[in-house]
């Protein structure tokens, strides 16, 4: 959410980047919010009149009372009376307008960073660089279920019958390696600094539309019947949220955490070919990295983020590339982000493993996540995320570029020690 401040002062320059991310239908909004706060603070002018007048008048009726003047005294009561109903209406009338202005306000896309390239979807998405070469084997490389099935390690059969599409078993060898790459990222992560958290998997509403945009919630998150819960579409949700209406001292930042959680999505949508399996799936669990920090410092914190994503994934012989998000495909809350991609030898393409978000002071300023400086003002935080780590879609990079023409997989040295020293796993038929 973006400063009713800066709006007000500067509608053209939020009305052009609502036209950068291809949202003209949000144009409209702009003018209206506009106006709503200007009825907004007229109201609340007049209320905080009425309030100075009912203080200077509860001064009179005391005086009044006390030189005997009982009769002046009861008409500066009924006016009392009457304005007191008066400031009634206004603060109902106050309540109702800002509570549109916040509606439309959490609607409006947060301004992009300049560097962000113009387009209008994902097609327009800019690659920045590659890390790795690359490879095609000169073997054909099976679909990833099909490598997994080799090693008794899925059953999505099952999972269909108990759970529905889009869930899975994962077993054996298989099994062991995902759970291997999830405490491996996690020991990386710690390893750079970042401090280890287990985060409640469920949250409440108003942490929800703290961290995301309206569309976002309807496209992702899980509901609880009946209570005021969602599941987490990843620990970033509740990562956030734990910093909630809270007064964080300058000095301590930044907040440096990397949390694991199972992770809910509803996935709406149709999916393509290449999104069978694993890849595309209503759970799965993840690895991910936040960062609390000052407005001054997120640029760079945003590089490094993504860089440890993308040092993890070479560690592990899987070549990557990032890509810049375009205007179009950054959610509104974003400021800048940017996709990982591991390489596919068998699509013979890139496909995305992670994304890393700059959401500037957009969700600190939904959530109340403020900073006291060393001079005693306050500011609103800066907040950064990025995947550190998500199988089982990582699972299909992994198993795709560490296949052997044998069926075996190669196990990196940096797994090994969470794979019980193996160096290669052998398939079972």
């Amino acid at each position: 959410m973006i400063d009713l401040k800066f709006l007000r002062e500067n509608p053209e320059v939020v009305k052009q980047n609502i036209k950068n991310k291809f949202q003209d239908h949000k144009l409209p909004l702009v003018d209206e919010v506009i106006e709503l706060d200007a009825k907004a603070r007229a109201v609340q002018q007049e209320a905080d009149d009425l309030r100075a007048s009912r203080n200077k008048l509860s001064k009179q009726i005391g005086q009044l009372m006390g030189q005997g003047k009982k009769d002046e005294a009861e008409a500066v009561k009924a006016q009392v009376n009457a304005n007191a109903a008066r400031l009634a209406e206004l603060e109902e009338q106050e309540k109702e307008l800002q509570e549109k202005v916040t509606r439309i306000m959490m609607t409006i896309p947060n301004i992009i960073d300049p560097s962000v390239p113009i387009g209008k979807d994902d097609s327009c998405n800019v690659e920045i660089e590659k890390f790795g070469d690359p490879v095609v084997p000169d073997f054909e490389i099976p679909y990833h279920t099909d490598i997994m099935e080799r090693f008794n390690g899925i059953d999505l059969d099952a999972a269909g019958k108990v759970a529905g599409n889009g869930f899975y078993y994962l077993m054996g060898d298989i099994a062991r390696l995902h759970s291997a790459v999830i405490s491996y990222a996690r020991d990386f992560m710690i390893d750079r600094g970042f401090t280890y958290v287990i985060p409640p998997f469920m949250i409440r509403s108003n942490v929800v539309t703290g961290v995301m945009s309206f569309d976002e919630m309807d496209a992702m998150m899980y509901k609880i019947e009946g209570e005021d819960l969602y599941l987490i579409g990843t620990s970033e949700h509740s990562m956030i949220g734990k910093f909630i209406d809270t007064i964080n001292d300058e000095e301590k930042l930044p907040y440096t955490l990397t949390s694991y959680s199972p992770c809910f999505r509803k996935e709406k949508g149709a999916h393509g070919i290449e999104e069978r399996g694993v890849y595309r799936i209503h759970q799965f669990e993840k690895q991910e990295m936040i960062v609390v920090c000052k407005p001054e410092e997120s640029k760079t914190w945003y590089d490094k983020l993504w860089q440890n994503t993308v040092d993890l994934f070479r560690s592990l012989d899987i070549p990557v590339r990032t890509l810049e998000c375009c205007s179009g495909d950054l959610a509104d809350l974003k400021v800048k982000s940017c996709d990982v991609e591991a390489w596919s030898p068998r699509q013979k393409k890139y496909f995305e493993v992670g994304s890393c978000s700059n959401l500037g002071d957009a969700q600190a300023r939904r959530l109340k996540i403020r900073v006291k400086g060393s001079d005693g003002n306050k500011y609103f935080a800066h907040t950064l995320n990025n995947t550190v780590v998500a199988p089982p879609r990582m699972l299909i990079a992994f198993l795709e570029n560490n296949l052997n023409e044998d069926g075996s997989v190669n196990v990196p040295k940096a797994l090994q020690p969470y794979m019980g020293g193996k160096e290669k796993l052998v398939p079972l038929k």
